[in-house]
């Protein structure tokens, strides 16, 4: 029996790796398409509003029919405001801050930015005591050593190569830029800890996707009609029937993604999730020096491997301490502290 589930784990750690690999290799390669689209004029709020909505009309069939036994029967006002929340965070203000940033930067740096995730979600479940912090252990002291080292080869990564000629960009613009993208990860970063914490009291993932990307459409929709007056895509060229490819293309990658990483979330907890960053960092890298002629300075690259030497030392530390979610509301702060599943089997 032992060894039954001893394969179980280790086929559901083995599926989980490749899912999150594969979403990485396709954000990356997304964000390079989706550069090149908004440098034609394409309106971000536009892309965010259909790529969400055609996100959660293709999920809800899957939804209805494969996790009917897992919805709750009713929804409390506190699952109520948690779905605003990730809503809100996870598709609005984070998916229009992160193509704003692309817009500004280059789709390079808006893929290292998420490399930040980690860290701060460490910072974050920290200060909520639902991280272990023990100045005493020396595991602590590695995740804290390589949060710092994480956090400043993103940073320096970012500043750095906004001073490369290639990029095009006017210098105060990249900075704005990097900004923009600092904040999606905050942002981002909180989502991930708050779809943890409702996955325990609505473990239906792709229900939880849809209703959520549905839920942003809207206020995203709201958002652009209060700002600027209207629906509108932006200054493109593009045709109707284009616009209609796009839109169905990003809302079946973001739902692809947003599902794997959701279930990920649920079976591991959103630390491991956010490891995976770097292989799109890679990913779109390579591909914006091939196809946008972006240019990767040496302290850029310097930069990238202190990103991948940090998160490296929070991923031993994590491994070697365990990490678990709360199950109830009872013993959410106890089991938080307490060592349990390791990371990777």
């Amino acid at each position: 029996m032992s060894f039954l589930t001893s394969s179980i784990d280790g086929a559901e750690d083995f599926l989980i790796i490749c899912g999150l690999v594969l979403t990485q290799l396709v954000y990356g390669s997304f964000s390079v398409f989706m550069g090149k689209l908004l440098a034609m004029g394409l309106d971000p709020l536009f892309i965010v509003i259909t790529g969400s909505l055609v996100t959660a009309i293709l999920l809800s069939p899957f939804a209805f029919f494969m996790e009917r036994g897992k919805r709750p029967s009713k929804l409390s006002l506190r699952l109520l405001i948690q779905f605003f929340f990730i809503a809100v965070g996870g598709v609005t203000v984070f998916q229009v801050l992160l193509l704003v940033g692309i817009k500004k930067t280059s789709p390079a740096i808006a893929s290292a930015m998420p490399n930040l995730a980690p860290g701060l979600i460490f910072v974050i479940a920290g200060f909520l005591r639902l991280e272990k912090v023990d100045l005493k252990c020396r595991y602590s002291w590695a995740k804290i050593m390589g949060t710092l080292i994480c956090l400043g080869g993103a940073v320096g990564m970012s500043f750095l190569q906004h001073g490369a000629p290639a990029t095009g960009l006017a210098g105060d613009d990249g900075l704005v830029g990097c900004m923009y993208l600092l904040t999606a990860v905050f942002v981002l970063s909180c989502v991930m800890i708050l779809q943890a914490a409702t996955l325990m009291h609505y473990p239906a993932h792709l229900s939880l996707v849809a209703i959520t990307s549905l839920m942003g459409s809207i206020f995203t929709a709201v958002f652009q009609l209060v700002k600027e007056h209207k629906l509108d895509v932006g200054d493109s060229n593009l045709t109707p029937l284009y616009l209609l490819g796009l839109a169905m293309v990003g809302g079946l990658v973001n739902g692809v993604c947003f599902s794997i990483q959701t279930w990920s979330v649920k079976k591991r907890g959103p630390v491991m999730v956010s490891m995976f960053s770097p292989v799109g960092t890679v990913c779109s890298a390579v591909l914006s020096s091939l196809i946008l002629g972006d240019s990767l300075r040496l302290g850029s690259i310097c930069g990238m491997a202190l990103i991948f030497v940090g998160l490296y030392f929070v991923l031993w530390a994590k491994r070697k301490e365990g990490y678990s979610l709360p199950e109830d509301d009872e013993t959410f702060l106890l089991e938080s502290q307490q060592q349990a599943k390791p990371l990777l089997s």
